[in-house]
């Protein structure tokens, strides 16, 4: 798959005085990270944004201080055109009009997280897929850092690693949470993660690719032009990434669920009775023929099964990096929760309150409720990516006792849900505080109401984050930022 970019001409070392714009300055902190890189190396920045001064504020203050030209609420073609260089915003479609003429004339195109793939001097291992990437990619970072502390843990986590990349060894790891944008771009060069982790993959972002068959090529990138001595580190429950272990030149091992047979794949294993077993991952530490306990889920402080199984993946992922079983002990059972995700937030009247805003697809909504249900209060409903809610619509059916719906998707999933159970009381509210009222109203010693969207925030939030944040202020009855 040939991939959007041409790799830029330009080096940090050629870019002082250099005419450079960023499109897309965002409050997700790679726009922010890369215009405080650029800044460092000399360059002229301009950074444009559709969004408004208003909206990008805390982008802004952080900025603060440093020679940028800002262009808010509007993208100006003379901004693109008189540049040495222009930086796209994952956010951004690559056929969007202005990244469209700057290839029609000559114009180099480039992405802060290319950038720091062909900067970072060390190695990488990369995370991607449809659910558990993040909660994977941090507890990796914390497993390593146990016996490499200057592993760099970041990519599509809000926090930009240029500023680190300069300073970084050959003998330093990098753990990168990878999106299927990111991944897109990436096709466009020639390195690949030395390790690859792939959690699952589900139809997502369908808006922005176009196809569910586009979507898995992106995500497949990971794991292409392998370096020498690379790891694939795979789900083994899912059959569409299992599949993928027949990518050449990389060592393949697998994390999942096992039943009482214990699988003879070489990764990690999490079986029924909540051992978690390594076996044969060769070459990496710890790695033999014969089945050992590296963990069981009573030293894992994160809730359901299906975290259970990220754990797995970042052992695996931390065996190929080099780690130690016994480091990965001490590494999972220091892991604190991901903010955002199944996080109890408010308890009043026996009724608890989870904030699980990071899940915007229907699967992670779904592993939601088969953890917390079935006296779930369940409030869902975002932007529209595309995806089916059918098997949402079952689960939520079988798991909940109510449902409340926001947003551009609450026919869809009523529908769903409809389809399942026309007795289960839906509601559909037009804001976040309008759902929580309603929530309380229903709610009754004993249950949980649970933000779990299954959908992206566009439309009515910044990001996930702020949905979260204004959810968690509200059930705390404290204002609304």
């Amino acid at each position: 798959m040939s991939g959007p970019f041409q790799a830029s001409p330009l080096r940090p070392d050629d870019l002082a005085g250099r005419k450079v714009t960023v499109m897309g300055l965002g409050l997700f902190g790679g726009g922010r990270g890369l215009t405080e890189a650029l800044c460092r190396w000399g360059a002229q920045v301009t950074v444009t944004d559709l969004a408004d001064e208003k909206k990008l504020a805390p982008s802004l203050a952080a900025l603060g201080g440093l020679p940028v030209r800002f262009v808010l609420g509007s993208h100006r073609t003379e901004d693109f055109l008189e540049a040495d260089l222009v930086f796209v915003n994952p956010a951004v479609p690559r056929d969007a009009p202005l990244v469209n003429l700057c290839r029609e004339r000559g114009i180099p195109l480039e992405t802060e997280m290319n950038l720091f793939f062909k900067l970072f001097p060390g190695k990488i291992c990369g995370v991607t897929g449809s659910n558990g990437k993040t909660t994977t990619t941090r507890l990796i970072g914390e497993i390593a850092r146990r016996e490499m502390p200057r592993t760099l843990v970041g990519g599509n986590l809000g926090v930009s690693l240029l500023p680190d990349a300069g300073s970084a060894l050959p003998t330093d790891w990098a753990v990168l949470e990878l999106s299927s944008f990111q991944l897109e771009d990436l096709s466009s060069l020639s390195r690949r993660p030395e390790v690859s982790v792939v959690t699952n993959v589900s139809p997502n972002h369908l808006d922005r690719h176009g196809s569910y068959r586009r979507y898995l090529e992106c995500k497949k990138v990971i794991l292409e032009q392998p370096p020498s001595e690379g790891w694939a580190i795979l789900s083994g429950n899912d059959p569409v990434v299992r599949s993928w272990g027949a990518a050449p030149g990389r060592r393949t091992a697998y994390f999942g669920r096992a039943t009482t047979i214990l699988p003879g794949a070489p990764g990690v294993w999490v079986l029924s009775d909540g051992q978690v077993v390594v076996r044969g991952i060769a070459g990496a530490s710890g790695g033999g023929s014969e089945p050992s306990v590296i963990f069981r889920r009573s030293d894992v402080q994160l809730r359901g099964d299906f975290n259970l199984v990220n754990a797995a993946g970042a052992a695996a992922a931390g065996l190929a990096i080099g780690i130690s079983p016994g480091a990965i002990l001490l590494g999972v059972r220091a892991f604190p929760p991901v903010p955002h995700r199944l996080e109890l937030v408010h308890g009043e009247g026996g009724v608890e309150f989870f904030n699980d805003s990071i899940a915007t697809t229907p699967e992670s909504t779904i592993c939601a409720l088969e953890t917390l249900g079935p006296r779930v209060i369940l409030i869902a409903g975002g932007y529209d990516k595309g995806s089916s809610f059918r098997d949402l619509g079952r689960v939520i059916a079988r798991r909940t006792r109510a449902v409340i719906l926001i947003g551009k998707t609450a026919n869809a999933i009523q529908k769903a849900i409809a389809a399942a159970d026309r007795s289960l009381p839906v509601f559909l509210e037009t804001t976040l505080a309008d759902a929580v009222r309603r929530a309380r109203g229903l709610a009754e010693s004993g249950d949980r109401v649970v933000l779990s969207p299954a959908c992206a925030s566009y439309g009515m939030f910044v990001n996930f984050e702020e949905r979260g944040e204004q959810f968690t202020r509200l059930v705390r009855g404290q204002p609304a930022l």
